[in-house]
């Protein structure tokens, strides 16, 4: 009773959040809300109350996000000094992309992706340098290439927002809305993911497997870029002119992003796992990360997926309701939809009641991506339906 009674006084004793807040944390927050307003101020007119919502939701989100994980905010700060310069740069013409040289080599939209694809994949093998070479300088460096990357990708996103709209206001649009954007913004938030466990675990021993599927999609880029030259801007169809999609897109793509490190970590679980077994004093068993960590950021990871994964469905099922007339009609991606939530649910029931652990739940992450990927990009090659409207 006394050790109970003194842990309760020990957490009244704790500060409250505005006693936690620092001064940096203020200005953090007020920068945030002026940014804000001159951009409402800006684009209001163009907006009905229904969008107002979403850069209102935007700015909550964004101030959070620098108070709970403060490298968000240079991050944040930096994307948009390079997005108003290059902004600033076009002006009204979009062809300046072709002349100006700051815009032709840096921030051009497609310039930022090339960037920041060769950024992502020089990262990957950076970090795996620095795990068998076990150097920390190296390893420094593959963080900063990855911070790189993600930031002059996130740029490159943001100014291609723009440029639809220099195209022309029937043409401009968030870019969520095809294979290509939502490829580049899958690879974004699953290195902001990453990055995120990386500095609260202090290891950059995950880095090199996490990277190899971002690297993959970043494969898959340049191949729907040169091949089927996919990156052109083009109109929205019909069913994704919708508020909707600037909130359901984003919110599934967080789940994808974080199903697809928890994968990742998976193979790093059964990798150190099989090197424990076979050769407990071989470089494998010394240099990857330790299996409990590895349990421990797959579990957060997938909780942290299903739950965005669980709003975006929500969010489909209204958008569907507006578009269509019901919040649910069995089409193939909404069934493959159900398919992958009762995947992870399943996952973290036993996790959470049975206490199942280990190699199995590491398979299971792993095959849960295969699952989802399939959900993702096979339903709209192989089947058809509603939602047939995203195919290669």
């Amino acid at each position: 009773m006394a050790i109970t009674h003194q842990v309760v006084l020990e957490q009244w004793d704790q500060p409250s959040l505005w006693q936690r807040l620092t001064l940096w944390d203020i200005l953090w927050g007020l920068l945030v809300l002026v940014g804000s307003g001159y951009a409402y101020t800006l684009y209001q007119p163009y907006m009905d109350r229904y969008e107002i919502a979403i850069p209102l939701g935007a700015t909550i989100a964004l101030i959070a996000w620098g108070l709970y994980w403060k490298p968000a905010r240079l991050f944040t700060l930096i994307v948009t000094v390079l997005a108003v310069m290059a902004l600033w740069r076009y002006g009204t013409h979009f062809e300046l992309r072709k002349s100006d040289f700051l815009l032709k080599y840096f921030l051009e939209s497609q310039a930022a992706f090339m960037w920041m694809s060769s950024l992502y994949v020089l990262a990957t093998f950076t970090y795996f340098v620095a795990l068998f070479g076990r150097s920390a300088f190296i390893g420094k460096t593959a963080t900063a290439l990855t911070w790189s990357a993600t930031g002059i990708g996130l740029t490159g996103l943001l100014v291609r927002w723009r440029e639809s709209y220099l195209l022309g206001a029937d043409i401009g649009h968030i870019p969520v809305s095809n294979l290509y954007e939502v490829f580049i913004l899958f690879a974004l938030i699953t290195a902001l993911l990453y990055l995120f466990y990386e500095d609260r675990y202090r290891t950059r021993a995950m880095g090199g497997f996490v990277l190899l599927v971002i690297s993959g999609a970043v494969a898959f880029l340049l191949w729907y870029t040169f091949d089927r030259q996919a990156h052109h801007i083009q109109p929205l169809i019909p069913a994704l002119q919708s508020y909707w999609m600037k909130i359901h897109v984003p919110a599934n793509f967080i789940g994808y992003g974080a199903f697809a490190l928890a994968a990742m970590l998976g193979v790093a679980f059964l990798l150190r796992s099989g090197a424990e077994a076979h050769r407990p004093d071989g470089l494998m068993a010394q240099v990857l990360p330790p299996l409990e960590l590895l349990d421990d950021v797959m579990y957060k990871a997938i909780a942290l997926g299903f739950a965005a994964f669980t709003i975006a469905t929500i969010l489909g099922a209204l958008w569907a309701a507006e578009a269509w007339g019901g919040y649910w009609s069995w089409d193939p991606k909404e069934t493959w939809a159900l398919i992958v939530w009762l995947n992870y649910a399943a996952w973290l029931h036993l996790r959470l009641t049975k206490g199942w652990r280990g190699a199995p739940m590491a398979w299971w992450a792993i095959i849960g991506l295969f699952v989802t990927l399939f959900a993702f990009l096979g339903v709209n090659m192989f089947l058809s339906g509603l939602h047939s409207y995203g195919t290669l």
